[in-house]
């Protein structure tokens, strides 16, 4: 299923900052970057469990937001991009390293 995950986390503060970094990077491991705050992830309903349980460790309920919006397996006819679009499919797209 693809998830959207979108967040806000408060960056006036040291403390702040480094949250804003350790919540991208647990993005990071879910998904990929398709805009500075925003993550498209492609999980299992055990990894998205995972990844929320991380995700509300590393965040600060009283000054962050994180949203997480549940697309489903048929996200690609509910997915539209205009303009710039360098991101892959992860369904569809392969990488060889």
């Amino acid at each position: 299923m693809l998830v959207l995950v979108t967040y806000d986390v408060e960056t006036i503060t040291k403390d702040g900052r480094k949250r804003l970094r350790q919540v991208a990077k647990c993005c990071v491991n879910y998904g990929q970057r398709v805009q500075n705050s925003v993550f498209e992830c492609v999980v299992t309903p055990a990894q998205l469990a995972e990844m929320k349980i991380k995700l509300s460790e590393l965040i600060n309920d009283e000054k962050d937001s994180l949203r997480i919006y549940h697309l489903g397996k048929n996200w690609q006819i509910r997915v539209e991009n205009m303009g710039k679009n360098d991101t892959y499919d992860p369904e569809r797209d392969t990488f060889v390293f």
